[in-house]
């Protein structure tokens, strides 16, 4: 009978490479910094409305457009100037919710559309405007997104769930106009 030889060293590397693999359990992974990718897509991160405004003769304008690769949206906007000035507005298609104060356009707007102009009139001028005190009209606006019934028509400006907003701005313009106001 032969007798073997048995080295430690042989041994000993046996057993910690047992317990390193008993350690690491049924999980094997490769990590890399290093990655290719071939293709593409074009992603929209969300749809974007502009608003273009003026001012003439105590008298905000405003009109907002959709951007061309946006969805239809529906928009509403609200006007702000100081406590003593009331304002009354003029538009085709717009119409003031006497409850929350704001405008909303009638129509969805679609990609590339844009409202009609919104008239801003501010009320109760002085009849020495150099008399008034300066103020701002601050006009923000939202834009929710057009759903649709699972019969395929779309939900009203008024069945819109304004919770769901996809684009807000928020213009304050100032500078000297008529009478030492701002507008």
């Amino acid at each position: 009978m032969k007798k073997r030889k048995y080295y430690p060293g042989v041994l000993a590397l046996a057993a910690v490479v047992a317990v390193a693999f008993a350690g690491i359990g049924t999980t094997w992974s490769y990590f890399t910094t290093y990655t290719e990718a071939e293709g593409g897509y074009t992603i929209h991160l969300g749809d974007r409305t502009e608003i273009t405004e003026s001012f003439t003769e105590w008298t905000k304008h405003l009109t907002i457009a959709n951007e061309p690769d946006s969805q239809p949206v529906y928009i509403r906007a609200k006007a702000f100037c100081g406590s003593d000035y009331k304002i009354t507005h003029s538009g085709e298609g717009w119409t003031l919710n006497e409850a929350d104060g704001y405008y909303y356009y009638n129509s969805a707007v679609p990609g590339g559309g844009k409202t009609s102009e919104l008239s801003l009139k501010i009320e109760n001028i002085p009849e020495d405007p150099e008399d008034m005190e300066r103020f701002n009209v601050v006009v923000i606006y939202e834009s929710t997104p057009v759903r649709y019934h699972e019969d395929g028509s779309a939900f009203t400006v008024e069945e819109t769930d304004w919770d769901e907003i996809v684009d807000t701005g928020s213009t304050e313009s100032t500078g000297g106009t008529e009478g030492g106001g701002e507008a």
